[in-house]
């Protein structure tokens, strides 16, 4: 004891800082240790978890010239067109069909799939709950503010725009390549194309009935020269008094009575709004003036003539039938002898149809949107 006794101050000092620096140095170390086992703790749970990869897709180009990616399999589609809706049945593709518009009345089992809204302006809101892989539209129908909404939100759409009854065919095989029915679409388009040739072979050559083809009455607007109707009435050996560059004009009784068609033809109205029928046709001003409605020939055939789908044909085969019912002769009678084809009933003269295009600028209740 007497030895640690008379250790001096700075002697002391030294023990204790060795004995603190020996101690705390273990202590020290655990908890530098401590902290980077929190601090890579932290940044474990900091860091997100790797995103799933996206679904295998491709890239295609649209009837319209847009590039786009869609999925390797196409297994839910939204229709933003009737036409394209009628298509997808055709193609035997409706359990893929996930929503479609308000309009898309064909077949009747359209009108249970789930509503998006109109053609012009469906809910971006609907589109998205039903999840789809694709939604179709068409050009001449749909608006582009639509398209652009849809990629903004990563939906893809895929366009159609057929010109004329030719476009229509390959246009309806090109999307049931998009859509994985391909068989069924060379179906499809071997049996369109056998049906407009035999027609073709039919009227070729007879002289084409002149028609005019009513879409309104009040205004009387009619096809334009350029659009897919006026295409397919040549199918069906009749041509369009009214030469027009515009798709839907609007036209001049008195230059229609100048004109003098030999024919009108109308559709069948839908959309059941319509105050006039054929009847009351000779008591609107100036209509009496034309000799088709004073001898009444009238045409009426299916709204499948409006829509750029494959029904198309078959109103067109029904309008070669009225128009010229000559060279149909031996399948015109039944086994009784009788005429197989009902005289054609009572048009409904203001009948706006639901058209491939901008419902022909009028704006009325009936318009489709």
């Amino acid at each position: 004891m007497g030895l640690f006794r008379w250790w001096s101050f700075s002697q002391w000092g030294l023990v204790l800082r060795l004995l603190t620096h020996a101690t705390l140095r273990p202590i020290a170390a655990a908890a530098v240790s401590l902290l980077f086992s929190f601090g890579h703790c932290a940044a474990s749970q900091r860091t997100p978890a790797p995103l799933p990869a996206p679904p295998a897709s491709r890239q295609v180009t649209d009837e319209t010239g847009r590039t786009i990616r869609v999925p390797l399999s196409i297994h839910r589609i939204v229709s933003l067109a009737p036409n394209l809706t009628e298509t997808i049945y055709a193609l035997g593709l409706q359990d893929q069909l996930v929503g479609d518009t308000d309009y898309c009345d064909f077949p009747p089992e359209a009108q249970q799939k789930p509503k998006v809204g109109g053609a012009k302006n469906p809910s971006l809101e609907a589109i998205v709950a039903l999840h789809p892989d694709l939604v179709l539209v068409t050009k001449n129908l749909n608006r582009l503010e639509t398209v652009q909404a849809l990629e903004e939100i990563g939906i893809p759409s895929y366009a159609t725009d057929p010109p004329n009854v030719n476009a229509i065919i390959s246009s309806t095989k090109r999307l049931a390549d998009l859509l994985g029915a391909s068989p069924s679409g060379e179906l499809i388009a071997d049996n369109l194309r056998r049906t407009l040739a035999n027609l073709q072979h039919r009227v070729t050559s007879l002289p084409p009935r002149r028609v005019l083809f009513i879409i309104w009455i009040e205004p009387l607007i009619s096809i334009g020269k350029d659009t897919f109707i006026a295409d397919a009435l040549r199918y069906a050996g009749a041509v369009s008094v009214v030469d027009s560059s515009q798709n839907w004009p609007q036209v001049n009784l008195e230059e229609v009575v100048r004109l003098q068609p030999e024919f009108l033809v109308f559709v069948e109205s839908h959309l059941g709004a319509s105050p006039h029928n054929a009847d009351t046709l000779p008591d609107l001003p100036g209509w009496r003036l034309l000799n088709a409605v004073r001898n009444h020939r009238y045409v009426t055939i299916s709204d499948a003539i409006n829509r750029p789908a494959p029904r198309l044909v078959s109103a067109l085969e029904d309008l070669a039938r009225q128009l010229h019912p000559e060279v149909f002769s031996e399948k015109q009678l039944s086994g009784s002898g009788q005429p197989a084809l009902a005289p054609a009933s009572p048009p409904t003269a203001k009948s706006l149809l639901w058209l491939d295009g901008a419902c022909a600028n009028v704006k009325e209740p009936t318009c489709a949107d």
